[in-house]
């Protein structure tokens, strides 16, 4: 019995000295829209666009437009090189109501733009460019950029 014990006790000693397994190896996590290059102009308005309609899924609508839109916003946004959005403001509305819908929408997105540093004009401190936010009869919008030929 005495045999028993050294020899399990030995084992146990022999197994705490053993080094721990190595660590998992992690996969990268898939880079995110907002840390994509766009190729254009249009390639990067396609990702922003995408960006604000994943972050307001109950506010937008899909399929056709309707033949009369209610409320037509043309947003101006203001990126700086790293994705930051510096300013965004209503370029032409004529509904106080989608204006203010459009601009929330725009600042519901919890994360940075794609980065736009690459298609800035040289020196230019920011990327400007305009989104075209089009309303049906509830007040859910659709973004031109995304919308395709009607």
């Amino acid at each position: 019995m005495r045999f028993a014990i050294s020899v399990l006790a030995a084992a146990v000693l022999l197994s705490a000295c053993q080094n721990a397994p190595p660590p998992a190896v992690r996969t990268p996590a898939p880079t995110p829209a907002a840390l994509q290059l766009a190729a254009s102009i249009d390639a990067y308005k396609s990702l922003v666009a995408q960006q604000i309609m994943a972050a307001n899924g109950a506010y937008t609508f899909s399929g056709r437009l309707p033949p009369m839109l209610p409320a037509i916003v043309v947003l101006d946004l203001s990126v700086g090189p790293d994705g930051e959005l510096k300013s965004v403001h209503v370029h032409r509305s004529r509904d106080s109501e989608a204006s203010a819908a459009a601009l929330a929408a725009v600042r519901r997105v919890p994360a940075l733009f794609p980065p736009a540093g690459h298609l800035m004009r040289r020196h230019a401190r920011t990327f400007d460019f305009s989104e075209t936010f089009l309303f049906n009869e509830q007040y859910r919008f659709q973004l031109r950029t995304l919308s395709g030929p009607q």
